[in-house]
């Protein structure tokens, strides 16, 4: 099955141990299973992919479009997530059929990418933000350490230029971290043990790239 990717979220993080003892660190992710609502091609659509639903809800829960989108797939239920994934045959896929981790053809040391939303920090100063150096703590600096300083120009243009890295939001943005190599592979709980870290919080919404 020949697919860019799949949909899950990230459970959390733990440790296991290889072969010689060394020990290493995992994010575990629930990978599936998704359900395929859409098929697009290029005859009809312009381009062939598939789009995937993911984490089920009530139907009811649903706008009444939304109802009528995946009872059109022969679905029962609708689906919180809906990302669309490229597709070298669209053939293959079916609307209405499950994809799970088992589908995939998965192995170990396979390189994935992964996509997340990174953990919203709320409105931040410049020294958190940009890395920015805070003020001196002595010859009369008061009360200014953590201050950004002087923001504006000289008399021309007289206004603060467009772009310049000030205080702002921090985090709840997209953020893509490539190579992460799969350690092991739960077919039968669609988990997915990758090495090293995974954007976003606990329970967060990922999306997995396959190379």
């Amino acid at each position: 099955m020949k697919i860019e990717g799949i949909l899950g979220r990230k459970l959390g993080m733990t440790q296991i141990f290889d072969d010689e003892g060394n020990r290493i660190p995992v994010t575990v992710l629930e990978v599936g299973p998704c359900a395929v609502t859409q098929v697009k091609n290029k005859a009809k659509d312009g381009y062939d992919a598939v789009q995937l639903g993911f984490n089920p809800k009530k139907l009811e829960k649903c706008t009444f479009p939304m109802i009528g989108h995946f009872l059109k797939a022969g679905l029962d239920t609708g689906f919180y997530i809906l990302k669309e994934f490229k597709v070298e045959d669209p053939e293959q896929f079916k609307p209405g059929e499950i994809i799970s981790l088992a589908d995939l053809g998965l192995s170990k040391g396979v390189k994935v990418d992964i996509t997340g939303i990174s953990k919203g920090r709320g409105f931040t100063g410049g020294i958190k933000l940009w890395n920015f150096q805070r003020q001196p703590m002595s010859h009369g600096a008061k009360k200014v350490h953590r201050k950004k300083g002087s923001s504006g120009a000289n008399t021309f243009p007289g206004r603060v230029i467009k772009g310049k890295r000030m205080p702002g939001h921090y985090g709840a943005e997209s953020v893509t971290v490539k190579n992460l190599t799969i350690v092991d592979i739960l077919p039968d709980k669609n988990l997915l043990l990758v090495k090293g870290g995974v954007p976003g919080s606990v329970n967060g919404y990922v999306m997995v790239y396959f190379k």
